[in-house]
Formats: C-alpha cells, structure tokens, sequence
C-alpha cells in the first residue's frame, strides 16, 4: 500500500509544480480562479498523504526541485492541456490506490480519484476539448 500511496504522493507534488508554471498563462478571472483552487486541492492532498505516509512509517522519495514539462507552457492553449494532463495523471495514481487499501484510505483515494476527473473534464470543457470526460477515470 505504501508504495502505491508515495506514487500519489508523487503525482500530488508533480501537481503542484505545474499548477505553478501554468497559471502564469492563465489570464482569465474564471482560469486563474480554477487554477488556484486546482493548486490548494492537490496541496492539502499532498500534505495529508504525508501524514498518512509518516503514520505507516513509510519513507518516501524527497520530491525534485524542479520538474521537466512534457512540452513548452506558451499559451492559454498549452496551459489547459497540461493541467488536463496533470489532472489525468493524478486520477491514474490515485486509481491505483484504490484496490490495495480499505475503509477511510480507500474513501479518500476514490475522492481524490473522482475529484482529478471532475477538474479534468473542467479543464476539457474550458479548453474545448472533446470529449470532456474520459469513459474511466484513471485508466492508464
């Protein structure tokens, strides 16, 4: 279980850095809102699955200082992709937790599932992009 709940953990800090770096593309009130709002969700993620981690005594990996981007953040464009992207990754880490874990950690992992694929079908939605859901959430 550990080992799937630091993948999340990796995702949720990878989340982070690149709420980050694209909203600074992000020029519309509704955009920057939902960015920020996106960014402080994945934050208190991270810092409950610490203490989650730190409980079962399970180390992890120090996140990197820095990330490499999958492509070049230039616009309104290519910000909403990489958030669709990093919201996708994140279901997908998330997804794994769910069949190793039980009662209230499976309850969270199945809520921070559900919630990367509510903020990614946003995403979609502001960006165009169709569909604006995925059949299953997480599926790699």
């Amino acid at each position: 279980m550990s080992g799937e709940m630091a993948a999340a953990l990796a995702a949720e800090e990878a989340a982070i850095y690149a709420y980050g770096i694209l909203g600074v593309k992000l020029t519309t009130k509704g955009d920057l809102t939902e960015a920020r709002s996106s960014e402080a969700i994945h934050r208190d993620r991270r810092d409950a699955l610490v203490l989650t981690l730190a409980a079962l005594k399970a180390s992890t990996a120090p996140a990197p200082a820095g990330y490499e981007l999958p492509f070049e953040i230039t616009d309104r464009d290519t910000a909403l992709r990489l958030a669709i992207q990093v919201e996708d990754g994140v279901a997908q880490a998330w997804r794994a937790v769910l069949p190793v874990t039980q009662d209230g950690d499976r309850a969270t992992a199945l809520s921070a599932l559900t919630d990367a694929a509510v903020r990614a079908a946003r995403w979609r939605r502001l960006g165009k992009v169709s569909p604006a859901t995925l059949a299953w959430p997480g599926r790699p």
